[in-house]
This record gives C-alpha cells, sequence and structure tokens, in this order.
C-alpha cells in the first residue's frame, strides 16, 4: 500500500492561521487519493506552522501532478480564512514535489495548485494539466474584468473599493495589505490635517520654513536652503524627483527666439550659442503638452497654468544652468524670454512657473500614468491570461505585489472627481482627465525602455547624471536576469511565437493599456526571444526601479512647494519688472492648499511596512534550480550595483539614492 509523505506550509503572518478543517487530495497521473485531514484535531493549522501527515493509498497514483486543498467547517467555530503558503509531497521512491500556494483560502471551498515546475502549454501533455490551466483562466478572466477609468486613458480592473472584491481575489489584494493602508495617522500627518484649516497667503518664506521645521527631510531641508540656486534648478533634471522629461537640444525651436546676445553672459566670453549646440552641451526642458489644460478654481479663485520652455547650458565645470526662459508656447511681445540677468524675482519667479510645469508633468504623467496606470494594466493582464505554472506569471507576479489595490485606493483617494488632486493640483477638475489622455496619446514603447529613452533625448554624455548611470546598470542586471530565465524555456524564437498564453498577454496589454494604437510602438505580438527579453525587462524595470526614481523624490524635493508649486494663483507675467516677494508669495497656494498637497507627498513616499527590495522573492515560485540560480546571481549583480553608488555617494553633498537597489520595491505598492 503506497504511503505519501506531505507537508503543508501556512503563512508566517499572525493572520495567517486558521480554526477551520483543511482535509488534502492528491491528484495523480493514474488517479485521486480519498480526503486526508491536515490539522491537528481541534487545534487548526497556526501561523508559521509546518504540519506533516502520512497518506495511504492502495493503489501507486504515479506522478503526483496536484493537490487539492479542501477548507470545510469545524464543529461551531465561525468561518476563518487561511492562507497557504505551499505544499510538499514526498511518495514511494519518488523526487519530492512542491506546490507552491501562496495565497488565501475564504469561505468554504476546494482549490488545486500544480505541482511547481514552470511550463508552458506547449510544455503540458495531461490532458488533466490542460484542462486545469484552461479553468483558472476562464476563473481568473471572470474574476478580473476590465473597466474604463478616463476617455482616453488605460483601462483598469473593474472594482471601485476594496470590499468589492471576491474571495479568490482578495487572497492577494486585501489580507497582504501593506500596514500604511490600515494603520493609523501619525503625529506628523495628524499636524499636517491641522494646517489644512488654515487659509490666507503665506506672509513671508521663512514663516513657511518654520511651519514645515516638523517634517523635514535632510533633501527637503536641502532643497529649502538651495532652491534659488541655477546649478541645483538645473540639477534636479537629472537626479531630482522627475529626471525625464530633460533632452538635448540641436537646434533653437522658432517658437523660442532664443538669440546669442541673451545668452552670451551665461555661456562667458569663450564661446557662443551656435558652438555649443554644436558642441550638444545645450538642452532644453518643454512642457508644450500642457498648453491649453484648463486651469483649476481652487478656494474659490481661479488658479493658472503654463506650458514653459527653459534652455539649459552644460557648464565645463560639470553644472547644469538655465540660461533661458519663455513661460508659453506663442512669443511675442506679452511673452518676454526671462534671463539670468533679469532681476531676482523675475528670473526667480519664471524658474518657479518651469517648476510648476514639471510638477504637473511629473505627477499626472511619468509618475501616475507611466508607472501606476501601466503597471496596473501589466498586473490585470497577467492574471487574466498567464496561468500560475506559467514561467512568466512566476517570473513577473512579485514585481505586481499590491498595485491593484493601491490603485483602487488611488482613484478613491488621490484621483476621483473630487479628489485630493482636484483639491490642490492647477490641472485638477477638467485638466487632469485631458492631461492623461494627452499623456497616453503621445507615449511610446521605446520612452519606457531606459537604453533607448537616453539615445533619444541625447543624454549619453551629460555629465552627473546618476539616474541615468543607476538606471542603466539596473536595466542591464534586469535584462541578464531575464534572459537567463527566458533562454531557460524558451529554446527558440518559434517557442515564442506558438506560447498562445504569452501573445493573448502581449495583445491584452496593446489593446487595453495602450488602446490598441500602433503608433506607440508597443507590440502586439512578440515573435523573438529578443523581443521577449526586451518586453518583459521593461515591464519590470517599470513596475520596480522606474516608479522608485519618480515616487521617492517627492517629498525630498516638492514639499518645498517654491521648488514645485502644484497650482499657481496668479497668471504669469507679461512684462519684465513686475515682480516682488510679495507677488510671488501671492502667486504661490494658499497656506491649506500647501498642507493639502504636503499631506498627499509625505503618504506617497512612506515605505510599506514590509519592504521587498528589489530581487526579493520570500515566496518560491520557481521550484527548478535554474531559475532559482538565476535568481541567486541577479541578487549578488544588484548587491554590486549598491555598493558601487554607496561609493560614488560617499564623495557626494546630495546623495542619490533613489535607485541604489536596496531602497527600490519589487513593485508599484505605494
Amino acid at each position: 500500500m503506497p504511503l505519501y509523505r506531505v507537508t503543508v506550509a501556512t503563512g508566517s503572518f499572525p493572520t495567517a492561521a486558521t480554526s477551520d478543517a483543511i482535509s488534502l487530495t492528491l491528484v495523480g497521473s493514474r488517479g485521486e487519493s480519498g480526503k486526508r485531514r491536515l490539522d491537528r484535531e481541534g487545534a487548526g493549522l497556526l501561523a508559521g506552522a509546518v504540519d506533516e501527515c502520512q497518506l495511504s493509498t492502495h493503489e501507486d497514483l504515479g506522478e503526483i501532478l496536484m493537490v487539492r486543498l479542501h477548507k470545510e467547517p469545524y464543529a461551531f467555530f465561525p468561518e476563518d480564512s487561511w492562507y497557504c503558503s505551499s505544499v510538499a509531497v514526498e511518495g514511494p521512491g519518488q523526487r519530492t514535489h512542491v506546490f507552491p500556494c501562496y495565497r488565501w483560502m475564504e469561505g468554504y471551498l476546494t482549490e488545486t495548485f500544480r505541482e511547481g515546475t514552470a511550463k508552458k502549454v506547449t510544455d503540458d501533455r495531461s490532458l488533466i494539466l490542460l484542462e486545469h490551466r484552461c479553468s483558472e483562466l476562464k476563473c481568473r478572466q471572470e474574476l478580473y474584468r476590465w473597466k474604463d477609468f478616463q476617455p482616453g486613458c488605460p483601462r483598469c480592473i473593474d472594482i471601485d473599493s476594496m470590499k468589492d472584491l471576491n474571495s479568490d481575489a482578495k487572497y492577494s489584494l486585501v489580507k497582504l495589505a501593506p500596514p500604511m493602508l490600515i494603520r493609523r495617522p501619525q503625529n506628523v500627518e495628524i499636524k499636517l490635517e491641522a494646517f489644512r484649516k488654515v487659509r490666507g497667503n503665506w506672509k513671508s518664506l521663512q514663516e513657511y520654513q518654520r511651519a514645515l521645521s516638523f517634517v523635514q527631510t535632510p533633501i527637503s531641508e536641502y532643497v529649502s536652503q538651495h532652491w534659488r540656486e541655477d546649478s541645483f534648478f538645473g540639477y534636479q533634471f537629472l537626479n531630482g524627483a522627475h529626471p525625464n522629461v530633460i533632452r538635448r537640444c540641436n537646434k533653437i525651436p522658432s517658437n523660442f527666439p532664443v538669440t546669442g546676445e541673451m545668452v552670451a553672459t551665461s555661456l562667458g566670453g569663450s564661446t557662443n550659442l551656435e558652438d555649443e549646440l554644436k558642441e550638444g552641451n545645450i538642452f532644453i526642458v518643454d512642457y508644450k503638452i500642457l498648453d491649453g489644460i484648463p486651469a483649476n478654481v481652487i478656494n474659490e479663485h481661479q488658479q493658472y497654468i503654463t506650458a514653459p520652455m527653459c534652455l539649459l547650458y552644460s557648464t565645463p565645470q560639470g553644472e547644469l544652468i538655465p540660461i533661458a526662459i519663455q513661460l508659453c508656447q506663442n512669443p511675442g511681445p506679452e511673452s518676454p524670454i526671462f534671463l539670468p540677468s533679469d532681476s531676482e524675482w523675475d528670473w526667480t519667479l519664471a524658474k518657479m512657473w518651469v517648476r510648476s510645469g514639471e510638477f504637473h508633468v511629473h505627477q499626472a504623467l511619468s509618475h501616475v500614468l507611466h508607472t501606476h496606470l501601466l503597471g496596473e494594466v501589466f498586473c490585470v493582464s497577467t492574471l487574466r491570461q498567464l496561468p500560475t505554472c506559467h514561467p512568466l506569471y512566476k517570473l513577473l507576479i512579485p514585481h505586481m505585489q499590491y498595485t491593484l489595490q493601491i490603485n483602487v485606493q488611488a482613484r478613491a483617494w488621490l484621483l476621483k472627481a473630487g479628489g485630493i488632486l482636484d483639491q490642490v493640483l492647477a490641472a485638477g477638475g477638467p485638466g487632469l482627465p485631458l492631461l492623461l489622455k494627452r499623456g497616453l496619446a503621445t507615449l511610446t514603447y521605446a520612452s519606457l525602455c531606459l537604453p533607448e529613452d537616453i539615445r533619444a533625448r541625447g543624454l549619453e554624455s551629460l555629465p552627473n547624471f546618476y539616474y541615468r548611470d543607476d538606471g542603466l546598470k539596473i536595466w542591464n542586471a534586469l535584462g541578464s536576469f531575464v534572459s537567463s530565465v527566458v533562454n531557460f524555456y524558451y529554446e527558440s524564437d518559434c517557442s515564442v511565437q506558438q506560447d498562445t498564453e504569452l501573445q493573448s498577454w502581449v495583445a491584452e496589454i496593446f489593446q487595453e493599456g495602450l488602446l490598441g494604437r500602433a503608433s506607440s510602438g508597443f507590440p502586439s505580438a512578440l515573435h523573438t526571444c529578443t523581443d521577449l527579453k526586451t518586453f518583459l525587462t521593461m515591464v519590470i524595470f517599470t513596475c520596480s526601479a522606474q516608479h522608485a526614481a519618480v515616487n521617492s523624490g517627492q517629498f525630498d524635493f516638492l514639499s518645498w512647494q517654491p521648488n514645485g508649486p502644484a497650482s499657481m494663483r496668479n497668471p504669469p507675467p507679461s512684462s519684465k519688472g513686475t515682480v516682488t516677494l510679495r507677488s510671488i508669495l501671492e502667486t504661490l497656494p494658499e497656506v491649506n492648499s500647501t498642507f493639502s498637497i504636503i499631506l498627499a507627498l509625505w503618504m506617497l513616499g512612506r515605505e510599506p511596512g514590509e519592504m521587498s527590495p528589489l530581487g526579493t522573492y520570500p515566496d518560491q515560485h520557481f521550484t527548478e534550480e535554474e531559475p532559482q540560480r538565476c535568481i541567486s546571481a541577479f541578487q549578488k549583480r544588484l548587491a554590486e550595483i549598491s555598493c558601487k553608488i554607496d561609493r560614488r555617494n560617499s564623495s557626494l553633498e546630495l546623495k542619490y539614492n533613489y535607485l541604489n537597489p536596496r531602497n527600490i520595491e519589487n513593485s508599484i505598492s505605494i
């Protein structure tokens, strides 16, 4: 009579335990066993416990293909959810079979889990396994449905709040919620809330600084002291909270009529604008995407948005400094070009308008659209089109943990009509949906592939560009890791083309995320292993490193609102010589709006209670030796990158740590 030794691991967090009755059935290539009760009578399954039992059968079951876990009532106890990490089965004369679970079981039900070896649909020969993967996807596609978020935006999961999730979906969205989503407010947040009741202007910059003294970070304090310096203004386009707009300028745009005489003082007597353009030392930031975006009304006052343009010069000393600013897209007598030689406050306000444009493009496009909304598309498509046994599901799912729940909450808190962004952002109200629509209409696949993006923007040799340097190291490490996994599971380009689940996944991302727009350059199908490797690297980089780059520095650089105003209460100056410090204070957001912005930035910058740094995989979805070796090599390479960044930072006054691998969250979870 064959005897099977079974071990069942329950999750280690306190709520993982259950008092329900748990039984197990083995499914082999030659038949099924009967049900076997797992939990110790009356004791249930405890958090962090590994429970063992033996199961005997009349006949040899053959190779163990699946396990069925049955969750049933126990005595008079109420239903009690259970988190199962994994099951291991050792049969007579067989290797130990591992069955990754990593999910919640809620209610009274039976769940079936496959043996952990990753398999594409073309690898399965067993009819029972093919039927299981089909039924799993059918169930997931019923649970994870699409709906429109805003016209012209990526589509999103069809739920409005966490309570709308059914039990199967909740395994990854509710029970494992990051503590920051359910914790009580901290003292800092209580103080920020108190200031949100104060109306009126700031009386001075010193008053602003005193009000923020309880909530500063070392970098935000540095920003408050250096924000008016031209070199720091330029530095932020490279290593601040948003390094994604600046590009090399090879020719001055016709609607930005800067002349050599205007910038001669900034360039120095030994050179001129034409020569510096040829040398590749002139750069531009252009916020034309903001042109015509309707402005919001905040505190019963009309707000203002401009679409500024700023020319910058990379000096021989390695600094990046602004040399000319135009506050709209249409030149003319009422749209002067501001220069560093202008009066102190004229030049300061011109830079503030650029930083306000930067705030909008950063938050709405580079942060919300390019990471959160696209990350949700990647996640939902993965859940709908890739079964848990698929090698790409196992590769991707750690980089999608918590993404759905943070986005559901963001739509309920930040992005909804009347939400936080509508209350504080100049482009709030009708402006934000239009901006998101424009952003998606101009988004390209190449812009999400960092090496291509850097080349397209002409930034390969720009000095002191730490986002580029660190980001490329991580991109290459990810690419190497992804390549090794793909090489193990895909023997040829033909195997990529024949993977119907993979092709459905890519097609759904193209259709639901890019709305089928071919001009985006996004693939709707993948034909080669090389194409697959690049696409996977882009997905993981977007959901980890790129999100860290545009999210982690928000509070540091933007809590000092003069350095990045979320809104401006007066129109831009139409002539020079009219700006004073008082008019600047009257243009900045009011006190209550300021603290609403700061509170949002503070909340968005808080790490989840248990951070999973990039390359950390506590859930062992892969059971084969080769992908585990690939993971170890990836982790070693990331550790080497961290050491190099630490050495570089040791000599910097302002350290760049947003792309230090140990500070990058594995997924979009905040």
